[in-house]
């Protein structure tokens, strides 16, 4: 992970996490076949690297439909629920399934349905703008990689400016060698979460439903 930032040292930090695009990157990453993380403690853990009180922690994710995915539907009722008793903030929104092609090997073709989430990135966009406008934090740390929250980035930065106050924007992802995405947002801080920093905040339990015997 890169060193403090000598400036943000001791401020207060706001943390916006895409659960999902955390997930992608720790499975490219790192190898991990579902979210095990601990939103809070990687949260926390990252802060305290870097000399941030970790002030608030808010996490985003979609969700499938009962009925169209049972089982991750209840992981992530129950991972969701437990954020919440730890005080983090959660927002969820029920993910939209399209039809993809995929070519296999030998040429054949085959159709899958696949999720895709809808306004995860626009909400998060959203509450980086109001946490700028109400000056909740001087630290802003977003958990993602998705080039498409740069122009919140840079919302928060015209705030903080026409404010007459300086925020510090971050953007933290899983990364390792084999990890082909080593850029986080455009215009901010890049951390790069090594495995043992990540392994160090793995949530000891496992939200999977166990299969009936």
């Amino acid at each position: 992970m890169t060193s403090p930032h000598p400036q943000a040292a001791g401020q207060r930090a706001i943390c916006f996490i895409d659960g999902q695009n955390l997930f992608g990157a720790a499975k490219d990453a790192f190898g991990y076949t579902y979210p095990n993380y601990d939103a809070k403690k990687l949260a926390e853990r990252v802060c305290r690297d870097h000399g941030w009180i970790c002030a608030e922690v808010r996490f985003y994710t979609g969700v499938p439909e009962p009925r169209d995915d049972p089982f991750w539907h209840r992981f992530w009722t129950a991972k969701l629920a437990q954020m919440g008793r730890m005080r983090v903030v959660t927002f969820s929104r029920a993910l939209r399934y399209n039809s993809v092609t995929i070519k296999l090997k030998g040429g054949a073709q085959v159709s899958t349905l696949k999720g895709r989430e809808k306004g995860v990135d626009v909400r998060i966009a959203l509450d980086m703008v109001r946490a700028a406008r109400q000056r909740r934090g001087q630290v802003l740390v977003v958990f993602s990689q998705d080039q498409d929250l740069t122009e919140a980035v840079d919302e928060v930065r015209t705030i903080a400016h026409d404010a007459g106050h300086h925020i510090h924007i971050a953007s933290a992802y899983p990364s390792s060698p084999t990890y082909p995405n080593m850029k986080g947002l455009d215009k901010t801080e890049w951390i790069k979460i090594d495995l043992a920093t990540y392994d160090a905040c793995i949530d000891a339990r496992d939200y999977r439903p166990k299969k009936k015997p």
